[in-house]
């Protein structure tokens, strides 16, 4: 009875026998399903790239962003409900805007992410809420460096030199792992990450989707989340298609 769920997953206050909470795994399973998230941390900043899907050739382009700012210094990319994620962002821009009064300075991104933390946390406790169904991942540049973390839906959340998030998050991974992060600038990690995201649309090719780029870097915005130049998304996604058509041809060959 437990394996499936039945008679635990009524509500979030009411863990399994043997330890789970089936209203958070069934949030995770809601992230899984959406579009996929990739962000990249840089000697100089922090790279977000979003596969965003387009369910309809009516919707207009550039519409329903899944990368958005959260204060100047801070970006946020997000797998999931898109309602979810701006219920997020409103309360994350909420918790900045409560420290810059408090405090006269940036909210530090760890302690940023510790708050919103605890608010997705909160939201796994009671029969009155159900867990948020979005995966985050918040980034930005303080006065301590770039930071990069990824928040789950049971509001636990770690740092990560680079990570990924949605359907084709572990194609994602692997993709990162190949990287020199440590060293990587933020103009490098750009086509990177377009590159990722090409390779992660393989789980989901029969669809079509927007690219959403953007950056906080002390060399390219001096410090602000600022959405990646057109031109350069262009690029990157031209580079990207090369390099899989290069793929393709070697497959041939072989």
């Amino acid at each position: 009875m437990t394996s499936i769920g039945t008679g635990y997953d009524l509500s979030n206050s009411v863990f399994s026998p043997d330890g789970r909470n089936f209203q958070v795994e069934y949030a995770v399973k809601a992230v899984e399903a959406d579009g996929t998230c990739v962000a990249i941390k840089c000697a100089d900043g922090v790279v977000f790239a979003v596969e965003k899907l387009v369910s309809s050739k009516l919707l207009v382009p550039g519409a329903n962003r899944k990368i958005q700012t959260i204060d100047r210094h801070v970006g946020v990319a997000y797998s999931g409900l898109a309602p979810d994620g701006r219920h997020f962002v409103n309360r994350g821009r909420d918790e900045a805007r409560t420290w810059r009064s408090q405090y006269k300075m940036p909210i530090p991104v760890s302690s940023l992410v510790d708050r919103l933390g605890q608010f997705v946390q909160a939201y796994t406790l009671y029969n009155s809420v159900r867990p948020f169904g979005i995966s985050a991942i918040v980034g930005g540049v303080d006065e301590y460096g770039p930071h990069l973390f990824n928040i789950e839906p049971s509001g636990a959340y770690w740092g990560y030199r680079g990570t990924a998030t949605g359907k084709g998050r572990q194609a994602a991974k692997s993709e990162l792992e190949k990287l020199d992060l440590p060293n990587i600038t933020c103009r490098e990690a750009v086509k990177e990450a377009a590159k990722i995201i090409h390779i992660a649309h393989e789980d989901s090719k029969d669809k079509d989707y927007e690219l959403e780029m953007s950056w906080v870097s002390t060399s390219e915005t001096k410090g602000l989340h600022e959405f990646v130049p057109k031109n350069l998304v262009e690029e990157a996604e031209k580079l990207a298609k090369a390099d899989e058509d290069d793929e393709d041809d070697e497959m041939d060959e072989s």
